[in-house]
């Protein structure tokens, strides 16, 4: 048994030739799989105008998978504050967790989720911007809360809620955010694992206790995919590394099948270069592969909790990984 607690990101994979409601309905049935596997968590994120991930509702995606689960705490991971105004995503989730209660996370994370135009599209108005990003933290925490005496706007539902907050970030700057507010922190090591070892040791040695936790606690991404044999699994996390490889070139579309050779993928050394940094602390292989190599990243960098990431082409391959790891 892996000594930290397991948790799950899903980005509801579009596939290739598939649609949104196929991948909405595979995020349940995934959800539900890992519940009964014992995962603590399923968590969505919040992104955009991508045409590879279904979950830019987040909060709507979120009360899809808790109506159709029991146990496992279901949150964001994240939503996007500086798209939304504060009050919003308080009235959205104090409706979540009225809805579900005692099951709701809500990580916040500063970057837009897509790429400019598209954010620009999606503010506010020019003031909601990553600039404000503490305060728009500071906000929405105090709509969470009791509400005070003659305060004049209140969230309802969210008022008296106090939904755990986290703060998401692939830098020193949530780091530094969620050390000075005392709130639980979530690294992205599964896609910007460069600052990882800085911004851990940044944010235990400045955290200050709060009402929210006594000491810090660090949950840490890991993209993870396992199957019966490393060459299977191998095979299987090419879907990823295209969808990377996508992505960082400016063509973003569906999750792609798995290919027999990346190699041809990997022509342009700027691309191998790319794929090699965001990738590099995957871990691929089979159970005992993965098992070592989770291991040592656990003794490495000493999470809390882990969250596991697989983005796989075949549905029933990816279950079949969660519950290879889950029996670890």
């Amino acid at each position: 048994m892996l000594p930290v607690p397991l948790s799950v990101l899903d980005l509801s994979p579009i596939i290739q030739d598939g649609d949104a409601g196929l991948a909405l309905k595979n995020s349940l049935d995934l959800a539900r799989h890992c519940e009964r596997l014992g995962y603590r968590r399923y968590w969505v994120a919040e992104h955009h105008n991508m045409p590879g991930i279904a979950s830019a509702a987040t909060s709507v995606v979120i009360g899809h998978i808790a109506q159709g689960t029991s146990t496992i705490r279901v949150g964001a991971g994240g939503i996007m504050l500086p798209n939304h105004a504060p009050l919003v995503i308080a009235e959205q989730f104090g409706t979540l967790a009225a809805l579900f209660p005692g099951r709701i996370d809500l990580g916040v994370g500063r970057a837009p989720g897509t790429d400019p135009r598209t954010a620009a599209a999606l503010r506010r108005n020019l003031a909601g911007d990553v600039d404000h990003f503490p305060q728009d933290v500071l906000e929405l925490i105090a709509y969470l809360d009791e509400p005070q005496f003659g305060q004049a706007v209140r969230a309802i539902p969210g008022a008296g809620s106090k939904v755990p907050i986290w703060i998401l970030g692939s830098s020193l700057y949530g780091a530094q955010l969620a050390a000075a507010l005392g709130l639980p922190y979530a690294f992205a090591s599964h896609f910007a694992p460069e600052q990882l070892t800085d911004a851990l040791a940044l944010y235990r040695t400045q955290f200050r206790p709060s009402s929210f936790l006594a000491k810090p606690y660090v949950m840490l991404g890991l993209n993870v995919v396992t199957a019966e044999t490393d060459a299977k699994a191998q095979h299987l996390f090419t879907s990823l590394q295209q969808a990377f490889i996508n992505l960082r070139t400016g063509r973003p579309r569906p999750l792609p099948p798995p290919v027999d050779d990346i190699a041809p993928f990997l022509a342009d050394p700027r691309v191998a270069a790319m794929l090699k940094s965001v990738l590099a602390v995957a871990q691929v292989g089979a159970a005992e592969t993965v098992k070592a190599g989770i291991e040592a990243f656990i003794a490495r960098h000493q999470p809390d909790e882990l969250m596991v990431t697989g983005q796989i082409f075949d549905h029933a391959a990816r279950k079949k990984s969660y519950e290879i790891l889950a029996a670890l």
